[in-house]
This record gives C-alpha cells, sequence and structure tokens, in this order.
C-alpha cells in the first residue's frame, strides 16, 4: 500500500477534526464568557463590564475578555492549517 496516500488521508481527517472542535466549542466559551463579563450577583461574581464607572484595569481586562473568542476560534483553525500545511511542504 501507498503510505503517503494514507498519511494525506490521516492530515486532512485530522485538520477536519481540529476545525470541528473549533466550532463545536465555540458556543460554550462564549456561554461562558457572557458569565465572565456579566454583573455581580448573589450566586456569582462578574466584571461588570456595562458599568460605566469601572476603573481603567476592569474595562481593561473586559477588552481582554472580548478577544477571548476570536483568539480561540483562530487559533484552532491556524493549528489546523499548520497541520496540513506541514504535512504539503515537509511531508515526503
Amino acid at each position: 500500500m501507498n503510505t503517503k496516500g494514507q498519511a494525506v488521508f490521516y492530515t486532512f481527517m485530522l485538520a477536519i477534526v481540529i476545525i470541528i472542535l473549533a466550532m463545536a466549542l465555540a458556543v460554550p466559551v462564549k456561554q461562558h464568557i457572557d458569565v465572565v463579563r456579566g454583573n455581580n450577583t448573589a450566586t456569582q461574581q462578574g466584571l461588570d463590564c456595562a458599568n460605566s464607572s469601572i476603573t481603567d484595569y476592569q474595562k481593561g481586562q473586559c477588552v481582554l475578555t472580548d478577544l477571548t473568542i476570536p483568539y480561540f476560534f483562530f487559533g484552532l483553525l491556524a493549528i489546523s492549517g499548520i497541520v496540513v500545511g506541514a504535512k504539503l511542504v515537509f511531508g515526503n
């Protein structure tokens, strides 16, 4: 059997699994970020990002928390692309 052909299919399957993982985890990560950005209540403590009187440090943390979703999603997509690219460039 041709092992190079099998490795290409394995690489594409691995890349597709990573893409599916990114899409499947996007919703739970977004829900968690929404809870973190929320108001302080009796059962949870949030950043209270909707409040205009928070400190600059809290505003910065709110911005960084907002950037978690794109960093996570596009990071996993980049890993998927790296897997395929490494196989195409370095695969023998």
